[in-house]
């Protein structure tokens, strides 16, 4: 008889233990559902999230200049990639790291998907000395589908890749960015060409390590007039070289291939020396 009640009891134990093993599975399956719905949510560039990353772009404390007796700088960022396109149920923008097999599936050479170029070439300029005294007069970006836009040299482009994919996002998307509380737009898609925004008295410089022409950045900047405004076309693409449709002079600063942001450094240390900017 003791037997008996002893298995009884047993399977009983047994099968309490399946129904809370179904309950936590139950939980588990609950939990996943709706982390997996929040991952989606993140991914779809909504509204509200929209908001939050247009919050992020606080103004960056620059010096008030005479523009009408002092010239300036103006940078034009060229064939820079910056391309949306639909991964899955979003609208991503695409880079060589996060979509190779998206982009292979889709025969385009992840190589060529290199946003970061131009997100690293953005932050030189807007940090450099030459922006916070106030003799940046402009940045233009025109990205290798020919979409140009125009970013504020007083706007605070977020620090990480993650937030500047989305702030290219919702701007190739919607075509500008308004600041929170204002209705100044830091950031706007403008109708090219690109010459027709530059001041009459300036002088067009491309960069190019291919070019025959090598100088000594400091020098040939300061053989500059100081009444022309300095333009200067830089690439922001993996590989390949600019057009040379609108450019004065076309030179190369080193015996060496240089980064976009390199390049723009060694020339902001230039322009830098030339008019004293410490």
């Amino acid at each position: 008889m003791v037997r008996p009640y002893g298995i009884k009891g047993h399977k009983r134990k047994r099968r309490e233990e399946n129904y809370e093993k179904e309950e936590i599975e139950q939980v588990v399956e609950e939990t996943a559902g709706t982390t997996e719905k929040s991952k989606t949510a993140a991914a779809t560039p909504d509204e509200e999230k929209a908001g939050e990353v247009v919050h992020e772009l606080a103004g960056i404390p620059i010096v008030p200049c005479d523009q009408s007796t002092k010239t300036g700088v103006i940078f034009i960022l060229e064939k820079a990639s910056l391309e949306v396109g639909k991964v899955g149920k979003s609208y991503q923008l695409l880079n060589s790291d996060d979509h190779a097999n998206f982009l292979r599936r889709n025969k385009e050479n992840p190589a060529n998907y290199r946003p970061d170029i131009a997100h690293q070439a953005i932050l030189t300029i807007l940090d450099s000395p030459v922006n916070k005294s106030g003799r940046l007069r402009a940045l233009y970006v025109r990205t290798d589908k020919g979409v140009l836009f125009e970013v504020k040299p007083h706007v605070r482009i977020p620090r990480t890749y993650k937030r500047f994919s989305g702030i290219m996002l919702q701007l190739l998307q919607k075509l500008s960015i308004t600041a929170v509380g204002k209705r100044e737009k830091l950031l706007r898609v403008i109708k090219g060409p690109v010459t027709q925004y530059l001041p009459i008295n300036s002088q067009k410089i491309g960069f190019s390590h291919s070019s025959e022409k090598l100088v000594d950045m400091r020098d040939y900047v300061a053989a500059v007039n100081d009444d022309v405004n300095l333009v200067f076309v830089v690439g922001a693409m993996a590989h390949g070289k600019i057009d040379k449709e609108y450019v004065d002079d076309f030179i190369s600063i080193s015996d060496y291939p240089l980064s976009a942001a390199y390049c723009i450094s060694r020339v902001c240390n230039a322009v830098e020396q030339k008019w004293k900017i410490v």
